[in-house]
């Protein structure tokens, strides 16, 4: 589960919104921490799981809109390679995404 993933589906939210401050992602560091960020969202998380985990259960601190916001998620490997998960909002909202691994960058012109 460790890297950068690049959020390609929330279908809870309209097509726009995922990206409309940057590119919307999540990121797990592979020791327990990482973070994320969509629309007007952006978390810190902790309890990311390991290195090598193809599950992940996390709690989260950080910004909806300016206003302080926590939460937890979770996150799987699918077999396609790609994962799936919900970012959950304390006051109860829940926000399903899809992501795939982010693209590597290419310094060529």
């Amino acid at each position: 589960m460790k890297g950068k993933w690049r959020i390609i589906q929330m279908p809870d939210y309209i097509s726009d919104y995922p990206d409309m401050m940057e590119p919307a992602y999540i990121f797990f560091d592979g020791k327990g921490g990482g973070e994320f960020a969509f629309g007007c969202v952006t978390g810190a998380i902790y309890g990311g799981g390991g290195e090598g985990a193809d599950a992940v259960a996390f709690d989260w601190q950080g910004n909806d809109e300016m206003d302080e916001a926590s939460g937890d998620g979770w996150a799987e490997k699918l077999p396609d390679g790609s994962i799936e998960g919900q970012i959950c909002f304390q006051s109860g909202d829940e926000a399903a995404f899809k992501a795939r691994p982010w693209p590597p960058f290419s310094a060529a012109c």
